[in-house]
């Protein structure tokens, strides 16, 4: 049931002074821009955001494309609050709308979900909520949506407009496919008259046509916003030992942030998040191997609880909306940049500094490769899926800004580079490796295409030893040709020729290479070739990302926010960014409000939040040793 307050901006104190909009035939319907202040306790719209919520809430379809992090659950949130009726928000994941649920009670809003985690006692209480006109917003899975006891609830209620969110789930060439979004086309045959926001932060060219055109929304108007994340860093680094290596980057940026690090198997996550633990990080598995029990218990220590690590394949996350996540880690190579810039855009949902930071190698290349010609896929769905790598590859390897490559790949142009990302703060050396390159594709071949990179590296640098000398290796003539080069070096060669094409990996299980057809020209002299060389020894790289304060009593300030947000937390049994989000805690210690009008004016804060948490902060921020005496 939508409510307005009576009067101007008093808190709200119990419902004697709410009036629901049914009973309100002289009062009109708040505007957007009072939406966006009174409950979400924010003065502007966003670029792009307030275009979106006046479309639809005057009635209009949308497509709309936004970063994540960039706003777009407002966009179908705030029209839901201006609108007559109750919003239906079609979100893929049980933790997604949960979440978003208990984000919205917080700020005063009537919501609701209708899952599998309710009972059916639960599950009526919502329905009969439904038809009473009482909610806001109705969150439920398409599975849900689309069986005719939730069709026949819909069309006995008062529906305001349709929210398709991770609307990428309906294409098949995505990395988060659903066949159940297919159906969602029913909404517009069944319901014409209603408005259809589809939301989503990862879509190319491709996969915005197939969206519009699954979902009926040919005609809808189209929202593209940009896909970049300033506070996001981007650094690539060549694996050398990656556990190490993480631990490395972790002490350096990160310590004590909460963060994900993404591995491509369950063992590997298992083993990673072990190895952090004994070395005193706070640090979780998560996958599909483990019980649905112990990934509830894991990931809500993750949304609960500060400093974690949560150490998972990629099936984490997607229902995740954690903003105080400080960086996500890859120790092994994304399939594609979709999936990278769905995995990555996880860091930093609160807008301030974040870290995506990935290791990778040649034996990422082979595996992947390995696995897409190995799977039953039909040729067209493997030739896209060679595209998609191959993008991914060039992103890893390029010498240009990363997030100009990355936001390219979106059809999106930044005209300088960013001086955010590795290639910016450390630009990489390239040298002519022509002769490198020929060497080893010599070497491939010599040896009958049927070997490894440590065992060709061997071969190159004339390593003795029983296994050259079993295979007769040390009488070929590329034995010891390229001395030279470190061992090192020739990894980044053969890593960087399976990553450019020249090479590709044997389907025999082992990581054996072989020529492809696009080396004929290098090893005719007719191309020359030029790559970037890794940096050698130890990186010197430095520089704690994120929040900093000028003083040592802004510190102490923030501190003791973060207690009484984590005492005020579990009072109510809720995640602390459910109170207030990190970037609101660092405007208090910056700004240090000593009134309520002063604290109303903080970023994120609603009337609903005033009334409740004014109090409490303002306390801390007198007299933060008071607070933080509490804390163990």
């Amino acid at each position: 049931m939508k409510y307005q307050l009576r009067g101007s901006r008093d808190p709200v104190v119990d419902d004697s002074r709410l009036i629901p909009f049914a009973a309100m035939d002289a009062i009109s319907q708040p505007s957007p821009t009072q939406v966006l202040r009174d409950v979400f306790g924010f003065a502007s719209f966003r670029p792009l955001q307030g275009e979106v919520i006046h479309h639809v809430s005057d009635g209009g379809d949308a497509l709309v494309l936004m970063p994540t992090g960039g706003g777009k659950s407002l966009c179908f949130q705030v029209p839901a609050l201006v609108r007559a009726g109750t919003a239906i928000v079609v979100s893929p994941l049980i933790a997604l709308m949960q979440d978003q649920v208990q984000a919205l009670v917080q700020s005063g809003v009537q919501a609701a979900c209708l899952n599998s985690a309710l009972t059916a006692e639960e599950s009526r209480a919502v329905e009969q909520a439904l038809l009473r006109g009482e909610l806001d917003l109705l969150y439920c899975a398409p599975e849900r949506l689309l069986t005719p006891r939730m069709q026949s609830l819909l069309e006995r209620a008062q529906i305001s407009l349709f929210a398709i969110d991770e609307a990428h789930c309906v294409s098949q060439w995505g990395h988060d496919f659903r066949p159940e979004y297919l159906q969602l086309s029913m909404l517009h045959e069944r319901f014409p008259a209603v408005p259809r926001i589809a939301l989503t932060a990862t879509a190319d060219d491709r996969t915005r046509e197939e969206i519009a055109a699954r979902l009926g929304l040919a005609d809808a108007r189209r929202f593209i916003g940009s896909f970049d994340r300033p506070n996001i860093r981007y650094t690539v680094t060549p694996k050398n030992n990656a556990r190490q290596q993480l631990e490395q980057f972790l002490r350096r940026e990160h310590p004590g942030d909460a963060g994900i690090v993404y591995c491509l198997s369950r063992r590997r996550v298992d083993e990673t998040a072990e190895w952090l633990r004994e070395r005193g990080w706070n640090a979780l598995p998560y996958h599909a191997g483990l019980s649905a029990e112990q990934r509830q218990t894991n990931q809500q220590r993750f949304i609960s609880d500060d400093g974690v690590i949560m150490v998972a394949t990629i099936a984490f996350g997607m229902g995740i909306d954690k903003p105080d996540v400080r960086f996500v880690a890859h120790l092994d190579l994304p399939r594609s940049l979709e999936a990278y810039y769905q995995e990555t855009g996880r860091a930093g949902r609160d807008g301030l500094p974040a870290s995506a930071w990935m290791v990778y190698g040649h034996q990422d290349v082979a595996m992947l490769r390995q696995l897409l010609e190995e799977s039953a896929a039909s040729d067209e769905r493997k030739r896209v899926e060679r595209q998609k790598l191959e993008a991914m590859l060039a992103f890893c390897e390029g010498t240009v800004c990363r997030r100009q490559r990355l936001l390219a790949y979106f059809d999106e142009t930044l005209p300088e580079p960013c001086g955010n990302c590795d290639t910016c703060l450390w630009p990489p050396t390239t040298w002519d490796a022509t002769e490198a390159a020929r060497m080893a594709l010599s070497c491939v071949y010599r040896t009958g295409q049927r070997f490894g990179v440590a065992h060709l590296v061997d071969v190159l640098t004339g390593k003795d030893s029983d296994r050259i000398k079993r295979f007769g290796h040390d009488q070929q003539s590329t034995w010891g040709i390229g001395s030279a080069h470190s061992a090192k070096v020739w990894r980044s060669v053969f890593r960087q020729l399976l990553a450019f094409g020249y090479l590709t990996v044997d389907a025999d299980g082992y990581g054996s290479l072989r020529l492809s057809e696009r080396c004929r020209g290098l090893l005719r002299g007719d191309e020359t070739l030029t790559l970037r060389r890794d940096p050698e020894g130890r990186s010197k790289r430095s520089g704690t990302l994120g929040r900093r304060f000028i003083d040592e009593k802004s510190e102490r300030l923030w501190d003791a926010l973060r207690a009484c947000r984590r005492r005020l937390a579990d009072e109510q049994g809720v995640p602390p960014y459910m109170i207030f989000h990190d970037s609101t805690l660092q405007a208090m210690a910056e700004q240090r409000p000593a009134t309520m009008a002063e604290f109303a004016a903080l970023p994120g804060v609603g009337e609903t939040k005033r009334a409740r948490y004014a109090e409490a902060f303002i306390a801390a921020l007198a007299d933060p040793d008071s607070e933080l005496s509490g804390v163990t």
